[in-house]
């Protein structure tokens, strides 16, 4: 039997096994046959005027019907086929037929799929109406009110005590006032006291998270003694696991002065030089700016969000903002922050196909924390895939040589205390114990389990690896799709660490989030500036509103139609 190779999809669908519960598709089997018909069919002769032999004749038709004798003609020669000719065009049909089929699905998914759909649209026509916001509203009151409650941090518990009443006035907005208006009016209300008050209250206070001490202290250190970190920490807040760069944020402080290397990182100087040297000010600078990029990438160019003449939405930046997955981090000390908006802005840019900007972000957002460098991988592939290899070796080599000239002269000159501090203090392989210790599965089987550490760095790279695979088989084509494999790995990384927190969960969750509402946003202003509007009739001046209606219901005369059949000639 003679075996022909098929090319592709076609191949795999003619020559599936029997037994998987699947009917193979007509249009391949029959492409095989004609193809090996082609190959086994034996050369022909094919009879031409060329070849030897009288050829028949066959009298003319004036012979035949007893007129006027003819000359005789000879027959028409049909030269037949070759059986390769005869099969070429089954085969060209056969594979048209199997391009145009969908990719197979097994039945539990087809079957879940219309479910799935119908869901997540019922969901999204929930989440628009009144009462659904409103009671968003409320849920984040009583979030940010169990903080006063429940916490023993004085900052967090001042946060919740303004939120909670933010987001109660939100709520009175949305339900009283128009739908427009009112979400427009709620998400200013809920940024201004979740956001913009309770930062100020707490920098003019000198409150403050321990990360946002450390960030300032490593920037006095790398001014006094060119390296951000202690030589020999002694308790939890003498460590710094961040990268050299994260101190650029706490350089405002240190110029502005206050502060030393010595000085407590849980208290701040307080007033107005306070405030603005605060790190919490330019970490949330820094993200909003990154966000705001990312928005505008991501949008139609030369589009605007919003017709003319329709109600203006609320933004989606702000809402996202004033929600408390980033108010909270925003007042308190929000250090991933940056971090996040740099990832994001740079698969923005990756999925503009502007690979050294995207280079240029990575770089940044490498340099600040080690949790930010699965994002190169993902930008690099999606260069790859959507806009060719030399994009993503652009990209590649403009964020490695940036990352290593910020990391490598501290890894160095102080390549103890760096590893010390910035690997195993997070990993939990250190005399002190980092305060992340929050019930997730890393923690537990360190824990508990014997051998916990250990297993938990192979869980670590098994999970990596997954991730890596996916990453490689399904590339991704758009900048949701990186941000959703991103997520994906961050996700996993955070919760088989050996040390970790529920807080580093917000990291991936924004990342999943921020570009899929941008992405969301721009196909609703596709779709109403592809909807034509209805020209608004100019009552100013008198009659021309009417003439003009009239006019729009006149038909246009036609010439009649004549029905009648034609008359034979």
């Amino acid at each position: 039997m003679v075996t022909t190779r098929l090319p592709g999809r076609l191949h795999a669908a003619a020559l599936r096994r029997p037994g998987t519960g699947r009917t193979p598709h007509p249009a391949p089997l029959e492409a095989l046959a004609a193809l090996t018909a082609a190959r086994t069919a034996p050369p022909r002769r094919m009879p031409g005027p060329w070849l030897p032999g009288p050829a028949p004749v066959v009298p003319s038709p004036r012979a035949a019907g007893g007129g006027l004798p003819g000359p005789a003609r000879p027959a028409p020669r049909t030269v037949p086929a070759p059986a390769a000719a005869r099969a070429l065009p089954a085969a060209l049909r056969a594979l048209a037929a199997v391009r145009a089929l969908p990719l197979p699905r097994t039945p539990a998914v087809r079957a879940a799929s219309p479910a799935v759909r119908s869901a997540l649209a019922a969901c999204t026509r929930a989440a628009g109406s009144r009462r659904a916001r409103v009671l968003a509203c409320l849920a984040a009151a009583a979030w940010a009110a169990a903080f006063p409650l429940t916490s023993r941090l004085a900052n967090q518990r001042t946060w919740g005590l303004l939120a909670a009443a933010a987001y109660l006035a939100a709520a009175l907005a949305v339900g009283l006032l128009p739908r427009a208006r009112g979400a427009r009016t709620a998400a200013r209300t809920a940024f201004a006291g979740a956001v913009v008050l309770p930062l100020a209250v707490l920098a003019l206070q000198g409150h403050r998270q321990s990360e946002v001490g450390v960030v300032e202290r490593s920037a006095q250190l790398l001014l006094h003694t060119g390296s951000p970190y202690l030589a020999d920490p002694a308790v939890v807040t003498d460590y710094n696991p961040y990268l050299p760069a994260m101190a650029l944020f706490g350089l405002p402080r240190a110029l502005l002065g206050g502060g030393d290397a010595t000085t407590d990182v849980t208290a701040g100087d307080g007033g107005l030089t306070g405030l603005l040297g605060d790190a919490r000010l330019w970490f949330a600078a820094a993200f909003l700016l990154c966000a705001a990029a990312a928005w505008r990438l991501l949008r139609p160019h030369g589009t605007p969000a919003v017709p003319a003449g329709a109600p203006r939405p609320a933004s989606p930046l702000l809402v996202l903002t004033a929600s408390p997955l980033v108010a909270l981090p925003l007042a308190v000390g929000g250090v991933d922050l940056p971090l996040t908006g740099f990832c994001v802005l740079a698969l923005a840019l990756a999925a503009r196909g502007r690979a050294a900007a995207a280079g240029l972000a990575l770089a940044l957002a490498c340099a600040l924390k080690w949790t930010a460098w699965p994002a190169l991988p993902v930008a690099a592939v999606l260069l790859l895939a959507a806009h060719g290899r030399r994009a993503a070796l652009r990209c590649a080599a403009i964020a490695v040589a940036g990352a290593a000239a910020t990391v490598l002269p501290t890894a160095l000159t102080h390549p103890g205390a760096m590893l010390e501090q910035v690997v195993r203090f997070p990993l939990g392989l250190t005399a002190v114990r980092t305060p992340a210790a929050s019930p997730l599965p890393g923690r537990l089987i360190a824990a508990y389990a014997p051998g916990g550490s250990a297993t938990c760095l192979v869980l670590l790279c098994l999970g990596g690896g997954a991730v890596a695979a996916r990453l490689l088989l399904r590339p991704p084509l758009t900048a949701v799709q990186a941000a959703d494999q991103l997520a994906v790995g961050l996700a996993t990384a955070f919760l088989l660490a050996p040390a970790g927190r529920f807080g580093y969960l917000a990291l991936p969750a924004l990342i999943a989030l921020w570009p899929r509402l941008a992405a969301r946003a721009a196909r609703r202003a596709a779709v109403d500036l592809a909807v034509p509007e209805r020209p608004v009739p100019d009552r100013a001046v008198p009659g021309r509103a009417a003439a003009e209606d009239a006019a729009a219901v006149v038909p246009v005369p036609r010439p009649p139609l004549d029905l009648r059949a034609p008359a034979a000639p």
